[in-house]
């Protein structure tokens, strides 16, 4: 997990600590849970679209050693 990801991710576990406390001291807010929500969900694709850039790897530069395939140095054929 990168450095964005991990704190958002911190920041979202304070707002559900803090959107909790809300609650219980001065009663249910409607806003602040759906506004929670919405951050959970943003969350949560911050970190798979990370873990999907990660798993594709590096991209290689393509290969430039030299003419292949049908089109080689022997002309279309290959004979």
């Amino acid at each position: 997990m990168s450095g964005p990801t991990k704190t958002m991710t911190v920041l979202t576990c304070a707002a559900l600590v803090l959107t909790t406390a809300y609650t219980v001291a001065l009663g249910s807010s409607g806003w602040l849970w759906f506004g929670l929500m919405v951050l959970i969900v943003v969350t949560i694709g911050v970190a798979a679209s990370e873990s999907g850039a990660a798993s594709a790897g590096p991209r290689r530069p393509p290969d430039r050693s030299g003419p292949a395939g049908p089109t080689g140095p022997m002309g279309p054929t290959g004979i």
